[in-house]
């Protein structure tokens, strides 16, 4: 069994995710809530901008 870095729990196998620019393994439940925090923080940032009248991207 491996074991995650991020909470860890055993897991049967880990999944390679880019955090910040370095891929880091991690487990299927770990890799989905980050990518759900990603997400939530992309949709925040969007509304701030629209709020603020922000016409492009970093």
């Amino acid at each position: 069994m491996a074991t995650c870095k991020t909470c860890g729990n055993e897991a049967d196998e880990l999944k390679s995710v880019k955090v910040a620019g370095k891929t880091k393994k991690m487990c299927e439940d770990c890799a989905d809530r980050l990518a759900e925090e990603g997400a939530v923080a992309e949709e925040s940032e969007a509304v701030v901008q629209n709020m603020m009248g922000f016409k492009g991207r970093r």
